[in-house]
């Protein structure tokens, strides 16, 4: 598996093209903006889907390139592709722009085939109502969930501290041989972040 990390927009978001050597097909995870710099990475090969793992603004902003192709997001998110506020593009003043609607709603472990990758969904809300991670083999890809060191805020519309404790409790007892590819920052680790 082939691992790309796009750092895109404003507030520099993590981007990433998922796939296997040798296919002519990739996932997208959060195309958070810059969509001629996240199609020129793909190398040409075809969106097997876009992957969001919540609605807000800089992990969506460049969705509107995307339209077309499968769009997974959980429902409670939905809203953030049709509303300014709720994704805080207008408070942040970033691209307003309509976005495509998602079309693949996922839960906790949902299991999903895109491009030859089995990925299996895990529902970690406390940054926002509706935010998901990815697990691809030994990849998870947490979004504004966990960082390195660190962990999303919750002062946003839908925001809860205490879900979002729940949702690292769960993450830091998985596998600590797991890769984390967080919304922002550096890559790390489960064993990393227990700080055993």
């Amino acid at each position: 598996m082939n691992i790309q990390t796009l750092t895109v927009g404003p507030n520099a978001t993590n981007c990433y093209i998922v796939g296997l050597e040798g296919r002519a097909d990739a996932v997208i995870i959060d195309p958070g903006d810059e969509e001629e710099t996240i199609r020129a990475a793909l190398h040409g090969r075809e969106i097997a889907a876009v992957l969001l793992t919540h609605g807000h603004c800089d992990h969506t902003n460049a969705l509107y390139g995307f339209a077309g192709v499968p769009i997974v997001m959980h429902p409670a998110d939905e809203i953030m592709l049709r509303d300014n506020e709720w994704s805080l593009a207008a408070p942040m003043g970033l691209n307003t722009r309509e976005k495509p609607p998602a079309t693949v709603f996922v839960q906790e472990g949902s299991r999903l085939n895109y491009a030859g990758l089995e990925i299996t969904v895990m529902h970690l809300p406390g940054h926002t109502l509706g935010s998901v991670a990815y697990r691809i083999g030994d990849a998870l890809f947490t979004g504004d969930t966990l960082f390195r060191r660190g962990y999303g805020r919750t002062d946003f519309p839908g925001g809860d501290f205490g879900q979002l404790r729940q949702s690292l409790r769960r993450l830091l007892r998985m596998e600590e041989n797991l890769r984390v590819y967080p919304g922002h920052g550096a890559a790390t680790s489960i064993f990393e972040e227990r700080g055993d």
